[in-house]
């Protein structure tokens, strides 16, 4: 493998495209694709500062001889902890619902606070120690998924002190006729905003 396979390689491991690495070093996206090309090869700077964002040695970009640094160290795939946020994120909302129905008490907001602020205190410090690799479509699913869980209970609480003047962890019954589709519809319409435009990155890049 060449320097030039290396740094593609390198690049489409990270998710970028020949453009974004080219604002990353301070080149035209031309002189990215020169050296992916074997037309020309990097000045030395620019293989320091390159080596700095994909995280491996210089004698790696230079030679191919040594191990990416991020082997050595961080190995933990960051979708891990997408799955256990997400569980902590639906357990909060389901507990909170269980105990509002049987008991009635603002207690149930605080439940589903203590499980939501854990998962997502789970899902950060998850991201920050796991692989570099896995990091953006980790961070794309968390948010993909959880939208729909973390915006329920504030917007229902939102909704349920202006039209009921209690604090339930989900929409009440017994309010306008237009207010709960209301509901429903702007709920529907941010998580759905949240889901495009993770997508919309995702693809741009």
């Amino acid at each position: 493998m060449s320097i030039a396979d290396r740094i593609q390689h390198l690049r489409k491991l990270k998710g970028i495209s020949q453009e974004e690495l080219a604002d990353k070093v301070g080149v035209s996206r031309q002189a990215v694709s020169k050296w992916e090309s074997e037309q020309s090869i990097p000045d030395l700077d620019k293989i320091i500062m390159m080596s700095d964002y994909f995280e491996v040695t210089t004698d790696y970009l230079l030679k191919g001889i040594e191990t990416r640094k991020q082997e050595t160290g961080k190995t933990l795939n960051a979708n891990l902890f997408v799955f256990v946020a997400t569980a902590l994120n639906f357990i909060g909302l389901i507990v909170a619902s269980a105990v509002w129905y049987e008991e009635q008490v603002p207690m149930a907001l605080v439940i589903s606070l203590i499980f939501m602020a854990l998962g997502c205190m789970v899902f950060g410090i998850g991201y920050l120690s796991s692989e570099q690799s896995t990091k953006k479509k980790a961070k794309q699913n968390f948010w993909m998924i959880n939208i729909w869980l973390l915006s329920f209970i504030p917007l229902a609480f939102i909704y349920n002190v202006l039209f009921t003047g209690r604090s339930a962890p989900y929409p009440l019954l017994g309010t306008p006729l237009i207010a709960l589709p209301l509901f429903w519809l702007i709920y529907i319409a941010i998580c759905l905003t949240v889901v495009f435009v993770t997508l919309k990155s995702q693809k741009a890049k």
